[in-house]
């Protein structure tokens, strides 16, 4: 039998997949292509000059507008006089870059003005009064929104960038705008990292993929949160990121066919059919197919969604009317087909999502959605912009909710590291939907419990809440629910928070209302509750609190400035600091692979790719 060597190829490139993707240490390849060409002469966006920056404003802007962006421009650029990027460019090339990135995304003109302000307060002598005088009260605080805390002395970096990012999202809790701005800054930061010590470019591309990316997914921005994603990747795991790519492109001729099969075959039955609809074939980049590897422990050949086809429709009937037309045409595979029409993702996200039978078997995902949907899908909330008439006000106030979430869990954290770590669990979360007996649905994240579904419906049934029933069964309230069940919750009047909920809710609400009951406990109730805390974490990892040697415990005691033992648990059990961040903080050998998120890491075991 003849060995087809293509196949060897593949095989060959699915071996280094296999070692790469599944490494635990630093992937400290040379980063070659991951960034350099972003940052060479040719290619680097910042080489943009202010008349295109005019020129794109100008299509949806007033003169005025427009006028006072170029001053912001001549401001920006005298301010920054003499400063250079690490590139050997001009400094004003960033802000420029930057301001073209949200003009892209046609954002308005104080959202610009302040992207091409937003170094000033950071690294010129200019000062907030200043542009307060100058570009009015709005600009200013935007620009102030983005700028880092460089006056405060901090113990560590991670505590610098813990109230940094902290900074920025309170911020951008008032001002959403603060958080486009943010992102388009460290997109142009990503494209042009290539000139970064490989040290400090990890740094950079670790912290983009842990909060940068979630964020951007969060409000729905997909079309800078795919380029974040791709730059990040490739500059913290380069061989990876070429490994997985190599493998990607060798098994994807067969997918391409069956593709255009499959999208000939729905053309013209649409055409017939006289459904006007946009039928595109697409692609999943590298870190996603990385991604739902290690998260979901799956080989290559069973990621369905790599190629794949998007069916843009006129309405939301429409998109069921193909939905039936696909299935006609061809088979469906059962238990894959997802209606996020009816029950959108929590950032807005709408669309029908089934993957059918393709020819030679082959699966293929195919997304239906409408044009306005489309247009949400790529840009998220800045295509119902909340400073714009109109626009999706469920979309608006589900951000808003967000936000208020923000401000709620700021008020509740011991401190800025404790925030950023409760935000990561409320940015990464995969969600679930659940019943309510009357039929209700109710969005949790995922492993997610009935307390956090009781503190969904109410805050009042939360802190009342004494049993449940999980499909009509007596269940523990710390039971991780899955999307479909029915939930229902038992309270009782003389019932109050329990502080062990702590342990298993992953909800900012619930986190936030058990917390605040807890902080009205007397000084010595809470000394008691927190070592009973506290002991019942380190039970899990057969530890005994009170065995652990002085010398172990004092570092942490004097990082967060307690003089004794008493007053950490007195923290612990008023709620103020989790048990199981302690111990993460005093057993960090013990803690998950901080490579990746926990989110996205549930099991390190081996991958298999194969075409």
């Amino acid at each position: 039998m003849a060995i087809n060597p293509e196949h060897t190829q593949i095989v060959e490139v699915d071996a280094k997949v296999d070692a790469i993707v599944d490494a635990k240490g630093e992937d400290i390849a040379p980063a070659d292509n991951a960034s350099s060409t972003a940052s060479s002469p040719g290619n680097d966006p910042a080489r943009f000059l202010i008349s295109d920056l005019c020129h794109v404003v100008e299509d949806y802007m007033s003169p005025d507008q427009v006028k006072e962006i170029y001053q912001a421009y001549l401001f920006g650029a005298h301010a920054h006089e003499g400063q250079y990027r690490q590139t050997g460019e001009p400094y004003i090339y960033h802000p420029i870059a930057v301001a073209r990135i949200m003009a892209e995304m046609r954002m308005d003109a104080k959202s610009i003005t302040a992207a091409m302000l937003h170094d000033v307060l950071e690294d010129t002598l200019v000062s907030k009064e200043e542009l307060v005088q100058r570009f009015g009260q709005d600009v200013a605080e935007l620009v102030d929104g983005v700028s880092k805390l460089e006056e405060f002395k901090f113990k560590n970096k991670k505590e610098m960038q813990a109230v940094n990012i902290q900074k920025v999202l309170l911020a951008m809790a008032r001002d959403l705008r603060v958080i486009m701005i943010k992102l388009a800054d460290r997109l142009h930061n990503m494209r042009t990292l290539g000139v970064m010590r490989p040290d400090k470019r990890r740094r950079i591309a670790k912290e983009t993929l842990d909060i940068y990316v979630p964020l951007a997914r969060r409000l729905g921005i997909n079309n800078l949160r795919v380029e974040l994603e791709d730059l990040g990747f490739r500059a913290r795991y380069p061989m990876r990121y070429r490994i997985l790519e190599q493998s990607i492109a060798r098994a994807s001729g067969h997918r391409k066919e069956v593709t255009k099969t499959i999208l000939n075959a729905l053309t013209t039955r649409l055409d017939e059919l006289g459904i006007v609809a946009e039928v595109k074939a697409r692609k999943k980049h590298p870190y996603s197919v990385y991604k739902k590897m290690r998260s979901k422990n799956l080989a290559y050949k069973n990621i369905f969604d790599v190629y794949g086809l998007r069916v843009v429709v006129d309405s939301v009937d429409d998109s069921y009317r193909v939905l039936g037309v696909v299935h006609n045409l061809f088979k469906p595979i059962p238990g894959k087909f997802k209606d996020y029409i009816a029950i959108p993702k929590e950032n807005g996200y709408q669309s029908l999502h089934t993957v059918l039978f393709g020819p030679h078997g082959i699966p293929i995902e195919v997304q239906i959605r409408t044009v306005e949907m489309n247009k949400f899908a790529e840009s998220g909330i800045a295509a119902h912009w909340l400073y714009k008439e109109g626009g999706n006000y469920d979309i608006q106030a589900r951000t808003r909710e967000w936000l208020t979430g923000l401000l709620e869990l700021q008020q509740s954290a011991g401190d800025s590291v404790e925030f950023l770590e409760s935000v990561k669990v409320d940015l990464f979360p995969d969600e679930l939907y659940v019943y309510t007996p009357t039929g209700d649905i109710i969005k949790l994240p995922k492993h997610a419990t009935p307390v956090d579904f009781a503190y969904a419906v109410h805050t009042g049934v939360g802190n009342a809440c004494v049993a449940c029933k999980v499909d009509h069964r007596f269940a523990p309230l710390n039971t991780p629910l899955y999307s479909g069940q029915t939930v229902e919750v038992f309270t009782s009047p003389s019932a109050h928070p329990n502080p062990t909920w702590l342990n298993y809710v992953v909800t900012a609400k619930a986190r936030t209302t058990i917390r605040q009951y807890l902080k009205n406990m007397r000084a010595e109730d809470a000394i008691l509750q927190g070592r009973r805390l506290l002991s019942q974490v380190l039970l899990n990892k057969k530890i005994v609190l009170d065995e652990i040697p002085p010398e172990k415990l004092e570092p942490l005691l004097k990082e967060c400035n307690f003089s004794t033992l008493n007053q950490l648990l007195e923290d612990i059990g008023l709620g103020n600091r989790p048990a199981n961040l302690v111990v993460r903080r005093l057993f960090p050998e013990e803690s998950p692979d901080a490579e990746h998120n926990s989110s996205e890491l549930k099991s390190l075991s081996p991958l298999a790719v194969k075409g």
